[in-house]
Order: C-alpha cells, then structure tokens, then sequence
C-alpha cells in the first residue's frame, strides 16, 4: 500500500462535529483529545456546531466535567453546546436509550454536511446511523483515531530502545477507541462511505516534548490550563516508557481536517476480523480482532464488516509546528 503525500484529495465540509471521551485531567490521563479539541476550537477556518461525550478514556461524568472546562476557557465558544452521550458501548441487538448527543448530532446532519471527528469509541456515532441510517449520506468526512495494518503491534518504542514496562501504556498499546466499543465500529464502517483514518502509525511521528508545555504554559488561558494538565501525563511517559514525550494521538485527527496535505494517505480496504498476523503473546494480551487496513488481496475470509477508508499512516515535518501554532493561538 504506497501513501502518498498530500492525497488522495478529500473534501470535508467546513461544520465540524467532535465526538470525544477526554479524560484531561491529570495523573496517568492522556490529554490528546483537549488537544484536538483546542486545534479545532482555535482555527478559524470551521465551524463546530457541536460537541458530544462518549465513555472511553474516563467514566462519562469526568467526560462531561472535562469537556464543558476546556470549553469554557476558550475564547469565542460560549456558542458551543456540549451533549453528553453514551456512557457504556453498544449492544448488538438491542437498541440504545437515545442520549441527548444522539439527538443533537442527528439534528445537525438533517441540517447538511457534516465532518465528524471522532476521537473516542464510536458509540455515539454508530447509535445516531442505527436510528436514523438516512443520515449516512451527509457525513461529508468522518476523521477516526483507529486502525491499523495486519500484525502491527503498537509500541512506542519501536526503532528505539526502551526499558518501560511491557503491558497497559507501556511499551504495548491497544487499538483503544476500536476496542472500547467494537460494534459500533462495525455499524460505521457499514454505514459510512468517507472515512478516514489517523492512526498510531502516524503519530507517533509527533512528540510533545516539555519545551512544548512551556511554550502553552505562556500562550491563552486555555493553552495554559492544558499544559498544567498534560504534565503529568509527560512524566509518564519519561519514567515508565522511557520516551522524552508522548504521542498527541487524538491531535492529528483534527490537524487531518484543516492540513491533510499534511499527511500521506492512501485509499485502501478496511475490515473488522481476526488478526492472524499478530504475535501469539500480543494476541491473548490485548486480543486478536481489530480495525485492519490494507490491500482488497490482504482480506481475509471471514469479517464482521467491511468498507473503503482513507488511510493516512504518515505525517510531513512541518506539522509538528503547526500543532504547536494552533494550541497556543489566542481563539478565531
């Protein structure tokens, strides 16, 4: 599968929905949503009409609290609604309550065409296409934070030496918001027809280092609130993975939608199966079923669903720069 760099071309519409489950708040919680969230909230260049909470990171409570916080440190987002959303994954058959996220998103797909960024499970997503499927059509780009090629394992350390510890965010990673809620990303990856994909594979060619948080410490009111809670995430990482920094994982979702010519991508087929390329010990570790990216030949025989996705596993060097210019911008 050969990415290319600025491409394919895809066209995303300028009103942009967040879906997250952020947990920014301190300790061993990983702060890549308010990140995303703040990129996306700073830009002038969309519009967000609405952010929903999903569990995934934290329990849907801190997601709610964490959000609305960030929200209300941002300059020019006292219009933003926040609507609290699922608080537990999807069952196959039965049919989920309808939360007010559910609702709201769907009111703002009947209004036109939408980007979805999703930055956790996608259970709020995939409750909102189960009820209202009609609505698929106007998903102009849903960016997820997912996927990956058959037997990659996600190890922070890979190319580098490492003394971390070995499961959990050590050296070893899950495919977190694929895992947390495997059938909803079965229903998307069934209903939705423009998907594109920011995975592991391409942040980790992006570290936020401490100079970063200093930086952000002198920027807004927000930048500097962010920081404050990121650094002991960063401490994690130094001590227990050995890295000087961590992945913003969730950040590159949103730096997708205002610079993909940023990022190397390629079209490619996508399936929800076993993974039999995997290790045996990663396997009975972290499990064998996962969001797979690859060539039409790569699939295997039996899925549990299917689609085409976008598949964006590179970054270009100027992005780094332009993550950094976006948190510490002062709002629209």
């Amino acid at each position: 599968m050969s990415l290319v760099r600025g491409g394919p071309h895809v066209d995303r519409p300028s009103r942009v929905w967040i879906d997250t489950d952020a947990a920014c708040n301190g300790g061993n919680a990983d702060p890549d949503d308010c990140f995303a969230m703040l990129v996306l909230m700073n830009s002038p260049e969309v519009e967000i009409v609405g952010i929903s909470t999903v569990f995934g990171n934290a329990p849907l409570s801190v997601v709610d609290r964490t959000t609305r916080d960030l929200v209300g440190r941002v300059v020019g987002s006292s219009n933003i609604l926040v609507h609290s959303g699922s608080s537990t994954a999807l069952e196959t058959e039965r049919m989920t309550p309808i939360e007010p996220a559910h609702a709201a998103l769907e009111r703002a797909l009947e209004r036109g065409p939408l980007t979805i960024v999703s930055l956790g499970p996608l259970t709020n997503v995939a409750a909102t296409l189960r009820r209202r499927p009609d609505l698929a059509d106007n998903i102009g780009m849903l960016v997820l934070v997912m996927g990956r090629r058959p037997g990659h394992v996600f190890h922070p350390a890979e190319g580098r030496s490492s003394t971390g510890i070995l499961f959990g965010h050590g050296p070893i990673f899950r495919d977190f918001n694929f895992s947390k809620d495997r059938t909803s990303a079965s229903i998307v990856l069934g209903f939705a027809e423009r998907i594109s994909l920011t995975p592991y594979a391409a942040a980790r060619e992006v570290m936020v280092i401490r100079r970063d948080l200093a930086r952000m410490k002198g920027g807004s009111r927000a930048a500097a609130w962010l920081a404050e809670r990121a650094g002991p995430w960063l401490e994690h990482w130094e001590g227990d993975i050995g890295l000087p920094g961590f992945y913003p994982f969730d950040a590159l979702a949103a730096l997708y939608v205002l610079h993909p010519e940023q990022f190397s991508c390629a079209r490619a087929s996508a399936w929800i199966a076993e993974d039999d390329r995997l290790p045996v010990l990663w396997r009975v570790a972290l499990g064998s079923t996962g969001l797979l990216v690859g060539l039409e030949s790569d699939r295997p025989q039996i899925t549990r669903a299917s689609g085409s996705v976008t598949y964006c596993g590179g970054v270009g060097d100027g992005l780094k720069d332009l993550l950094m210019d976006s948190l510490t911008r002062q709002g629209p």
